[in-house]
């Protein structure tokens, strides 16, 4: 989980001060409203008195007015701007409010006339504590690998342009940056003189503005300017992505400039932005009092943990910048996904919403047409186009059973097989052993993901009653699982049934407490795996007992391939496999089942948590129809705040399910 919420200005939230604004966003924007709200203003129309403050949108045309009130009557101005991780969208294109601001009582942070808050911190503040440049670390790292962006809708899968050349930042005309630092038009001519003059013989990539490429405001450069060295890019690429194959990187005052500094550049700066004249950029047009030299790391902490004032949509509340970049992470992954639109095949009705909510909120997903530019999608192993991308719940997914219909808060998609079938290989599976190191960052979330799983008591479905007694001794439970499902039929080895894994267990383990399990779709009547001799094998049968509070209470876990062990991994107790599970080849259960010999890599189980709770996944807010983090969903699951189908799903579930087990039976 990410480091509470101690946003930097959540103490003036005690004594709340007057803020006056005379520009409309201020009452239009709710989000706006909101954040302020927060941090502790209290804002008003009317006439400052000399302790309150007037709000002042950067240089906006309308600054203006907030600038002559708080002239007229002596009071305070606080500048409020846009944090650099703000959206998917610029607020003109996609209507989306921001995730960060900026607020400075001086200036707005881009103004080097004089020095503003942020400017002033990058000067005085000692940004030599380890644990704040960690985090600051740890944020480069995970921005760069979410090609994370102030807007965030850029596509990292574009064909990357052949590395060896010059890149050079427009921006839009007029831009309040660019005004600010005393660039103009000649301001972008010398720069792109400079970077061809500079780098002989080498091209030039021109990346265009977001806003520009989508038509809103113009840049500086165009069609115009493209030679046979020179070429503009409007494409969504990432920034992260072009900062590869760059030998070099100019820009007049661009955000690009500053993130360019983490990608291991040292831009050549044309105007005199925030980020200029602390050592770690070549400076045209130097601002004299910044002589500071200050690290990567230290220019971040300063700039985007110290400075901003972030907020998380889905708890409205202030939060710290590892929770922005969490939400960042779902919804770019969900804009990249699904922006080109999705063709779902073998869906069955009930379905079709919740995959239009998850899948469907930039494109409209189709269901069963023809082949055709779209992405394909099946559910599971169902056939489907070749080459289509399987989807399947994920491992925290609802408070109810899928078969009683009740929708899902995760889904995964999976592009090369699917995780429950070992006879090939899962993106799941790749993601897994990718996780056989996690930087000291990942790590921490998934303990803190694991530590939350346990004390909230959480588990795939969350449901069922309080544990009976229980019987002393060494428990070990023992799962049921549908025995018809693709699990057991493509995963299991040769124990195929609970009736013969109660017996192995049994048989293995005589002295032993075992707890039997029936598996809630088949105690729900919707499913095949009845035992009906359980008696005769296991010490006690609980059945609508809530799985985390059973996993407390017993030492093992002894399973064909039910995901009950990876839970029973998370919570510290041993596990034994019969079959090939997901978790099972990497060093943390004992298997005596067959598993692929693919999974020859030991993992540390928070690099198995990261890959199948965090990586794999996909998670949807059932409260705000938001992608989200799996955090979100911890505490959606922990309060409860999740609507659930009533009695009609269910009679329809139970004649589903009826009907899925007669077909199973049919083709055995």
């Amino acid at each position: 989980m990410t480091p509470a919420p101690t946003a930097p200005h959540a103490a003036d939230a005690e004594m709340r001060r007057r803020l006056f604004a005379f520009n409309g966003g201020f009452f239009l924007q709710r989000r706006l409203r909101r954040m302020l709200s927060l941090a502790g203003y209290d804002l008003r129309i009317g006439r400052p008195g000399e302790d309150d403050l007037v709000a002042i949108w950067g240089q906006s045309p309308t600054a203006w007015r907030g600038l002559a009130m708080a002239e007229k009557h002596g009071t305070g101005r606080l500048f409020v701007e846009d944090a650099f991780l703000r959206s998917l969208f610029p607020g003109r294109a996609g209507k989306q409010p921001p995730m960060g601001l900026f607020l400075d009582s001086t200036a707005p942070h881009f103004d080097p006339s004089e020095p503003t808050d942020l400017e002033t911190l990058l000067a005085t503040a000692p940004l030599d504590d380890t644990a704040l440049l960690n985090r600051a670390r740890a944020a480069i790292a995970r921005i760069r690998e979410a090609h994370l962006t102030k807007y965030c809708a850029v596509d990292p899968t574009l064909p990357h342009p052949e590395p060896g050349y010059v890149l050079v930042i427009d921006q839009t005309r007029g831009d309040a940056s660019v005004t600010a630092s005393g660039a103009d038009d000649a301001a972008f001519r010398e720069m792109l003189v400079f970077a061809q003059e500079e780098h002989p013989g080498c091209r030039v990539l021109i990346k265009t503005h977001p806003e520009t490429a989508q038509g809103h405001r113009p840049g500086y450069f165009n069609a115009e300017d493209e030679t046979d060295r020179v070429t503009l890019i409007d494409a969504p690429y990432s920034p992260w992505a072009l900062f590869e194959g760059a030998v070099g990187v100019y820009t007049v005052s661009s955000q690009i400039g500053f993130e360019a500094i983490f990608s291991g550049h040292k831009p050549r700066v044309f105007g005199q932005p925030f980020y200029a004249g602390w050592g770690l950029t070549t400076d045209e047009r130097p601002v004299p009092r910044r002589q500071r030299s200050l690290t990567r790391a230290q220019l971040f902490a300063a700039a985007m943990i110290l400075y901003p004032l972030w907020y998380d949509p889905s708890r409205d509340a202030l939060c710290e910048i590892e929770t922005v970049i969490d939400q960042l992470e779902a919804e770019a992954r969900a804009w990249r996904e699904d922006h080109k639109g999705w063709n779902a095949h073998g869906m069955r009705l009930w379905k079709r919403r919740p995959l239009q909510r998850f899948f469907g909120r930039h494109t409209p997903v189709t269901f069963d047409k023809p082949a055709s530019a779209r992405r394909e999608m099946v559910w599971g192993l169902k056939d489907g186009p070749e080459g289509a991308v399987r989807v399947e719940d994920g491992f925290l997914r609802s408070r109810g059973l899928g078969a009683e219909l009740v929708p899902p808060l995760s889904l995964a998609l999976d592009d090369l097989g699917i995780y429950y079938d070992p006879t090939g290989p899962s993106r799941l599976e790749a993601l897994i052993a990718e996780r056989a190191e996690l930087r000291p960052d990942q790590s921490l979330r998934a303990e803190r993901l694991v530590d939350a799983v346990g004390r909230l008591g959480l588990s795939k479905y969350n449901i069922g009653t309080d544990l009976p007694d229980l019987p002393e001794g060494r428990r070990i439970l023992v799962p049921g699982q549908v025995e018809d499902d693709a699990s057991i039929l493509l995963g299991a080895g040769a124990i195929r049934t609970n009736s013969a894994l109660l017996a192995e267990v049994r048989a293995a383990n005589p002295d032993a407490v075992i707890l039997y399990k029936p598996h809630p779709d088949v105690s729900a009547g919707l499913r095949v795996g009845a035992v009906p001799d359980a008696e005769a094998f296991a010490d006690q049968i609980v059945e609508n007992v809530d799985m985390a509070r059973l996993l407390d209470a017993v030492d093992e876990v002894w399973t064909m391939t039910s995901g009950t062990g990876f839970e029973a991994l998370m919570r510290g107790r041993r596990v034994v496999t019969f079959g090939a599970p997901f978790y099972a080849g990497w060093g943390l259960t004992e298997d005596r089942g067959p598993v692929p010999a693919r999974r020859g890599v030991d993992v540390p189980l928070l690099g198995l948590v990261h890959a199948a709770l965090i990586d794999y996944p996909r998670y949807l807010d059932p409260m705000t129809g938001r992608p989200c983090p799996v955090e979100t969903i911890l505490d959606r699951l922990a309060t409860g705040a999740i609507p659930h189908p009533g009695l009609a799903n269910r009679l329809v579930s139970k004649l589903q399910g009826v009907f899925a087990s007669k077909a199973a039976l049919w083709r055995r």
